[in-house]
C-alpha cells in the first residue's frame, strides 16, 4: 500500500528567522544521536533539498557543502551514547535538538521541529509530521545531521573494526547483531539499548583482538535504504 502524500506545509510564522530541525540516529544501537538545525537565507536559495534519506549519496554530499556555504547559519547537536543511556533515546534527542537550536549564530524567532512534538524549550514552535520532505529548512537540517552521523559511523569502523558501522551506521542489522554477540560491547555501544545488554551479559566488552576481528565482506546492495 503506497503512503499517501502529506499536503503542503502551511506556517503561520511569515519571517525569515525560522528554524528547522531534525535528528538522525535514535534507532542504532552504537553511538550519538546527532541533531541539526538550520536558518535557511532567502537571498541564497539551495535548489533540491529534500528529505535526507530520499537523496543519494553524491546529491546528499553535495547539498551539505551548499547549505554549509548559503545557509544563514546552522548548527550541529548532540548526545553520546553516555547520556542516552542516562536519560533514555527520547529525552537525550529532546535534549539534543536544543542543543543544535542554541548553537545558531542567529537566534530563530521561529521553530519547526521534524516528527510529532517539539522539546521544552523557550523558542516559538510546532512540530511537523513527515517535515523532512514538506519544509525546507528541515530538510537542509537532516542532511547535516545525516552526513555528520554517517562520516562519525565511518571513523568508528576504524577504531572498532568487524562490526561493519560504515555500512549499516550502526543500526540493529543482522550483520551487526551477529559482530555484536561475537566480538561483544564498545565503549561507544548504548548499553540501555536490549541487543546490547544482552550481548554485555553474553559475551562481555570488545577486546578487538586480531583473533576475533575478521573482515567480512558485505553484498553491494546488503545496506541499502538504511537510514
Amino acid at each position: 500500500m503506497v503512503a499517501k502524500a502529506l499536503p503542503p506545509f502551511q506556517c503561520s510564522y511569515r519571517g525569515s528567522l525560522l528554524a528547522g530541525v531534525d535528528e538522525v540516529g535514535r534507532g542504532p544501537l552504537i553511538g550519538a544521536v546527532v541533531t541539526a538545525a538550520v536558518i535557511l537565507d532567502p537571498v541564497r536559495p539551495i535548489p533540491g533539498l529534500a528529505d535526507s534519506k530520499k537523496l543519494t549519496e553524491k546529491k546528499r554530499l553535495r547539498l551539505y557543502d551548499d547549505i554549509l556555504e548559503n545557509a544563514a547559519a546552522w548548527s550541529l547537536g548532540r548526545c553520546e551514547a553516555s547520556e542516552i543511556d542516562e536519560l533514555n533515546i527520547y529525552q537525550a534527542t529532546m535534549l539534543a535538538m536544543k542543543r543544535a537550536v542554541e548553537g545558531l549564530s542567529i537566534a530563530p524567532e521561529y521553530v519547526l521541529v521534524d516528527g510529532n512534538r517539539c522539546p521544552k524549550w523557550r523558542w516559538p514552535s510546532e512540530p511537523v509530521i513527515k517535515g523532512d520532505s514538506r519544509v525546507e529548512a528541515i530538510s537542509a537540517a537532516s542532511i547535516l545531521a545525516k552526513v555528520t552521523r554517517d562520516r562519525e559511523m565511518e571513523a568508528l569502523d576504524v577504531r572498532f573494526p568487524g562490526f561493519g558501522l560504515a555500512q549499516h551506521k550502526g543500526y540493529p542489522t543482522p550483520v551487526h547483531l551477529e559482530a555484536l554477540n561475537r566480538l561483544g560491547v564498545t565503549p561507544e555501544h548504548r548499553r540501555s539499548f536490549r541487543p546490547v545488554k544482552m550481548a554485555l551479559d553474553a559475551v562481555g566488552v570488545y577486546g578487538g583482538s586480531s583473533a576475533s576481528v575478521q573482515e567480512l565482506n558485505y553484498p553491494a546492495d546488503l545496506f541499502e535504504n538504511i537510514d
